[in-house]
């Protein structure tokens, strides 16, 4: 279903995106690589990530690749985008994700988006974004059922965690990042996450 949204302002009609517009939508455009996210219908464009929250996805991801995937407890993926939900649609490209062997095999979308909800998603603050937007995403993907959001924060160096039915917490660098039930071997010190 498509909803039709009038902006009385400017006296125009505008279309909620859905999944299969996002997925024929450029790469690259001529200022660069270009990510996309869809919110509700609406399109949200990605600045493309730095250095610093590169080297944080890529040690949350390969901890959840070494400690996860590899012991058998499920499948790690990065920047792999997820139907968050349908009419309207919501796709979001968390930055890592983990989804446990009880979900498996994994469900994709015909745009090869991910359908399954992971257990855990990972999102790395960036320089553009809000902790309140990254707050209110994490929301979304709990109800969707996610169990756990990790947001990094390289800024602050901290980890919020988001478990579903349970208060936000803040882990600071001396504190241990845990996975809990879905990789039990999961331990990692919540500075290891941010040397660059």
């Amino acid at each position: 279903m498509s909803t039709v949204i009038a902006t009385p302002e400017f006296d125009t009609v505008l279309r909620l995106l859905t999944v299969a517009d996002v997925a024929v939508m450029p790469d690259e455009l001529p200022s660069g690589p270009v990510k996309y996210e869809l919110e509700e219908g609406r399109l949200i464009i990605v600045a493309p990530p730095g250095d610093i929250h590169g080297a944080a996805q890529l040690k949350v991801g390969s901890e959840l690749l070494r400690l996860g995937e590899l012991k058998g407890h499920g499948k790690a993926r990065t920047e792999t985008s997820i139907v968050v939900s349908r009419d309207p649609d919501t796709v979001f490209v968390p930055d890592a994700v983990f989804i446990a062997t009880r979900s498996l095999p994994v469900r994709t979308s015909p745009e090869g988006y991910l359908e399954t909800m992971p257990e855990i998603v990972v999102e790395v603050r960036s320089k553009n974004d809000s902790l309140r937007g990254l707050h209110r995403k994490a929301e979304k993907y709990l109800a969707a059922g996610v169990q756990i959001v990790w947001i990094l924060d390289p800024q602050t160096k901290t980890v919020a965690v988001l478990a579903k039915g349970a208060n936000s917490v803040e882990l600071r660098e001396a504190d241990t990042l845990t996975a809990g039930e879905f990789i039990p071997a999961f331990s990692v010190r919540v500075a290891d996450l941010f040397v660059v």
